[in-house]
């Protein structure tokens, strides 16, 4: 393969993979962002909520952990539609689906979390008679979330990976554009290369953040 070749006729789709780029973050951004809040209530629910509810979260998180994102993506774009006779939408669905997937991973994330927190924490509130709506944002979140982050990290690389499935439902991000690239070029090779390569920077670089944090935090745990 001629490499000058290769680098030239990938520069020409230069802007049609940067703009596959900025679709991926973006979902996967939003995604992540509702899905942590979603994950948080939840870990906090399965913890310490009512038995009914604890039995409701539990099932959310084992299904959406338990079955492959193409099929939940799927399962709203095509199904839920049908059943409820409304249209969702491919962008509706993509974020319904990253934000359900997210908060069931981070979910773990957060009551490993919660769990690692001694019960002093909780009674020292109790004793200075805070309510849940200051204890929970003001103690409880802040340690919750310092001790989670190396795999909410894990998990953002997880989702910014499994967000490419969005190409399935015409969704406009990086492995969309690619393929429509390979297709109408008749050159895949050059641009799923590319394609993967982006991928991988990406991905790589969130693992080398992940990395150092742990081992900031192992050197702080150690003092």
């Amino acid at each position: 393969m001629n490499i000058s070749a290769a680098l030239g006729f990938l520069w020409e789709y230069r802007q049609a993979l940067l703009i596959g780029l900025g679709n991926t973050l973006y979902f996967t951004a939003l995604g992540l962002l509702v899905g942590l809040v979603i994950g948080f209530v939840v870990s906090v629910v399965r913890t310490a909520g009512h038995p009914l509810l604890k039995l409701v979260a539990t099932g959310y998180v084992e299904v959406f952990r338990g079955t492959p994102m193409l099929i939940q993506l799927f399962w709203f774009f095509f199904c839920l539609p049908a059943l409820l006779g409304v249209e969702l939408g491919n962008v509706f669905s993509t974020i319904l689906t990253l934000s359900l997937y997210m908060g069931a991973i981070s979910s773990e994330s957060f009551r490993a979390a919660l769990k690692a927190i001694g019960t002093e924490q909780r009674d020292a509130c109790i004793a200075l008679g805070l309510p849940g709506r200051v204890s929970v944002p003001y103690v409880i979140l802040p340690q919750t979330v310092m001790r989670a982050v190396p795999t909410l990290l894990s998990n953002c690389v997880t989702l910014f990976k499994e967000s490419a499935l969005v190409s399935t439902v015409g969704m406009a991000d990086l492995m969309y554009q690619g393929q429509m690239i390979a297709d109408s070029t008749a050159r895949p090779i050059e641009i799923l290369t590319a394609t993967a390569l982006i991928y991988f920077i990406i991905a790589f670089a969130t693992t080398r953040i992940v990395t150092f944090y742990e081992q900031g935090y192992l050197a702080r745990m150690r003092l």
